[in-house]
């Protein structure tokens, strides 16, 4: 069960991206399918929420996601580079509007030199282009609280993301600019005309 933020922050994500016709998929690793349960404790979240992949191991951020081997090699699963590829995996693969990722240490065990417990990577990516990354180090708080915190993190990421500008809008101005520019060319064509018919 998600905690009273993660309902409110879910339900809030949920209405701004029906309102803007967004849909949204997870990759997680250290929350194991959290904020997709956040999401879909919510009745009526599947006309926003496509899927979720839980991708634990690294062989499942591979197969899954699409995770360079390289970048897991060079960088570890814990890393921003990991999380951006996780994001930009599940987007591309779910078809949708924005994904989020979480790759972190959640504990008590699995910290690393450089990497303690309590360290989470998050990425979202859009389908415009944008891909935000956040490191939050939440320090030894437990894994159940680590894995809360990050739960809610994620969940205001996608907000502040789809609040953003979509590229579905992109097209609509072109198409303004475009039609503003045929009708200021239009007087001129007819000038030109005026003044060649005396000739003829």
């Amino acid at each position: 069960m998600a905690s009273s933020s993660a309902r409110a922050l879910s339900r809030s994500l949920l209405d701004l991206c029906r309102s803007r016709r967004l849909t949204i998929a997870t990759a997680e690793s250290c929350t194991g399918g959290l904020v997709a349960g956040a999401l879909t404790d919510i009745p009526g979240s599947s006309d926003v929420i496509d899927r979720g992949f839980v991708t634990y191991s690294n062989d499942a951020k591979r197969a899954m996601l699409g995770v360079d081997a390289q970048t897991l090699l060079t960088f570890g699963a814990v890393s921003k580079e990991t999380a951006t590829q996780m994001a930009v995996g599940a987007l591309e693969r779910a078809g949708v509007d924005l994904a989020v990722s979480i790759t972190g240490i959640a504990g008590p065990g699995g910290a690393t030199p450089g990497k303690p417990v309590g360290l989470v990577h998050f990425a979202v990516a859009a389908r415009d282009g944008r891909i935000v990354h956040r490191e939050c180090r939440f320090g030894a708080i437990g894994r159940t609280v680590v894995r809360e915190r990050s739960v809610v993190e994620a969940l205001r990421m996608l907000m502040e993301v789809a609040r953003g500008p979509q590229a579905a809008k992109k097209p609509a101005r072109e198409a303004a600019s475009h039609l503003r520019h045929r009708v200021a060319r239009s007087p001129r064509r007819h000038a030109v005309k005026r003044r060649r018919t005396p000739r003829g």
